[in-house]
């Protein structure tokens, strides 16, 4: 009894499907990369201090918080590319322009809340050991993450 069987006998055009399947996947993984690399670099931008040295250099806090914002950068991407409808390239623009405004609403939300609750966040990062303030501020990253990403639905 032969098993093997080729992509021609399992039905015209499945091959083709599998490949744009794939290059889809592929193209959002990059997309969806290239927003997470972006939503870094806006909340390091955004903060006191060289967010990367001082995830390098092991403080908690700035670990704990930058852990949070990934996250919640996450959530925005996952939920941009979700939503995304029409053919490949009106999903990859609409995700792209979704999830750059998310990123913009979680770091100005984040900083709204920094600024109203007076929590200095250089200090706060920079600290060697880890600080209360440090879990508002994660949690102020996952709550509005979670929130704009509703909000793209």
């Amino acid at each position: 009894m032969e098993v093997l069987v080729t992509l021609a006998q399992i039905g015209p055009g499945f091959g083709e499907v599998i490949g744009r399947g794939i290059g889809a996947i592929l193209l959002y993984a990059v997309l969806g990369v290239l927003l997470m690399l972006l939503g870094f670099y806006a909340v390091d931008i955004t903060t006191p201090g060289k967010l990367n040295r001082l995830v390098r250099d092991g403080l908690p806090n700035a670990v704990v918080v930058t852990a949070a914002g990934m996250v919640s950068m996450a959530f925005i991407v996952v939920v941009a590319i979700y939503t995304s409808t029409g053919g490949l390239l009106e999903g990859l623009l609409a995700s792209l322009i979704f999830g750059l405004v998310g990123i913009v609403a979680q770091i100005g939300g984040v900083r709204l809340l920094e600024w109203v609750t007076g929590i200095d966040i250089g200090a706060v990062l920079a600290a060697e050991r880890i600080q209360a303030q440090a879990f508002v501020v994660s949690a102020a990253h996952l709550a509005l993450g979670l929130v704009v990403a509703v909000a793209i639905l």
